[in-house]
């Protein structure tokens, strides 16, 4: 599971956000989308408690970006949709996430850490201003 639908809704949130000059709301974005409203809604409200948007209130509010784009980087977008660090596959460097609880003992545990560390420094260094 490294991107799922909420990643990538942010993400195209996020492009329609940074081409727009004023606010953009919630049901504006779930419309031009095709997104579900509430779905949305939920990961937009993520993303501004983590600092990526500024959300705005009253008539003509919304959100807007809240950093510039080689500020944000993947990974917070992707923390910030699904609630968690990215992992490449279930069972990862985090011991919590071992499905069968050996994560000490995995002989292809070392070759994931470092797979998963990878792709998180990936993500780290990667903008939205590197891929919009």
């Amino acid at each position: 599971m490294l991107l799922t639908r909420a990643s990538e809704y942010a993400l195209l949130s996020l492009d329609t956000i940074r081409k727009a000059d004023k606010p953009i709301g919630a049901v504006f974005l779930a419309n031009k989308l095709n997104i579900p409203k509430s779905f949305l809604a939920k990961i937009m409200q993520s993303l501004a408690k983590e600092g990526i948007l500024e959300s705005r209130k009253g008539a003509h509010g919304g959100f807007l970006l809240a950093k510039e784009l080689d500020e944000i980087t993947l990974y917070s977008v992707i923390v910030a949709a699904e609630g968690k660090p990215p992992a490449v596959l279930d069972c990862t460097q985090y011991a919590d996430s071992c499905p069968n609880g050996s994560i000490g003992t995995c002989t292809i545990s070392p070759f994931l850490h470092k797979f998963q560390n990878k792709i998180d420094n990936f993500l780290i260094h990667l903008t939205l201003k590197d891929i919009l």
